[in-house]
This record gives C-alpha cells, structure tokens and sequence, in this order.
C-alpha cells in the first residue's frame, strides 16, 4: 500500500512540499453526470430555463472552479493553470448531461484536484439553475478518467460498467 503523502510522520495534515520535483506537463481529465426528468433536459435543451442558458453558465463556473481549487481544498497547492475546456454534452437517451473537464499545467504537481473541482462545480451549477421544476436531480459517477504527466506517469480510469450508466428506477 502506497503512504499517504497529506499526513506528517506525527499523523498531522501537511502540504507536500514538491520543491525537488521537476516541471512537467500535466493534465487531467474528469467527468461525472447530472441525470434529471426529461422534461427538464429539454428545457436545458431549448434553452428555456429562468435562470438563463444552463450550460454557458455551468461551465464558465466550472472553468473558475478550477482555477480556485486551492481555496477550496485545504492541502491544494495554487497552481499556474495553463488551460481548461469543460464538454457539456446532453444524452437523452440517459436524461442526462455528461460533464468532462479537461485541466492542463506546466508544473511540479498535478491537476487532477482542479479537474475534479471543475466537474464538481459545473454539475452543481446545472442542478442550481433547473432545481425549480426538477428537484429530484442526482449528481453521479464524478471521477477522474485519464491523467498524464508527472512521476507517477500516465493512467486512464477503467470504462464504466453499462450498469452504472443505466438510470434507477423510481418508485410510483
């Protein structure tokens, strides 16, 4: 089992010092989805919600999300952040949308925190916007899928299982 690098020999809450370690390129990919009625993702769709265009809003929140993750994670180091896109993608067929970001850095540490955050956030921001006429909306399946660069090399999650894409059913 691999040592947690946040907890000192004293069992404290530390910051890793990565002083030593070389700049790198890195980027991280997350991803998680919003499912809701499908009413209410052709209200997304038509662009009809009171609140205004879900999706622009969503990701410019996810976009600033990322770039603010050391404030909201305590052990996060500040990072120059070089770019982020978020990918907002309606699947209809899930009622759903389907959040990807994609963070990228010159750096001494990762970005995997602030793609996460991204992801996060934009989802929160879509159930903000629609929770009016929707309030049984669920944010899932948020997980880092792919990152590259750094010691640790590069990893990609395992696809997710056609049971984790189906929607539960919902009791009459």
């Amino acid at each position: 089992m691999t040592k947690l690098t946040h907890i000192a020999k004293d069992g404290s809450a530390r910051m890793v010092d990565v002083s030593a370690k070389p700049v790198t390129e890195r980027v991280a990919v997350a991803e998680g989805r919003v499912r809701m009625r499908p009413q209410t993702l052709a209200l997304i769709h038509a662009g009809d919600a009171k609140k205004g265009d879900v999706l622009s809003v969503a990701r410019i929140a996810g976009i600033m999300a990322a770039k603010r993750t050391h404030e909201l994670i305590p052990l996060c180091h500040p990072l120059a952040i070089t770019g982020v896109t978020l990918d907002l993608t309606l699947d209809e067929a899930m009622s759903s949308v389907r959040v990807t970001a994609s963070v990228k850095t010159s750096g001494k540490t990762g970005v995997e925190m602030e793609a996460l955050t991204a992801v996060s956030i934009a989802c929160l921001t879509i159930y903000d916007m629609v929770k009016a006429v929707d309030r049984g909306i669920t944010i899932e399946s948020v997980r880092l899928s792919e990152k590259r660069g750094g010691a640790s090399g590069d990893w990609r999650a395992e696809p997710s299982s056609p049971a984790t894409r189906k929607r539960p059913r919902r009791a009459s």
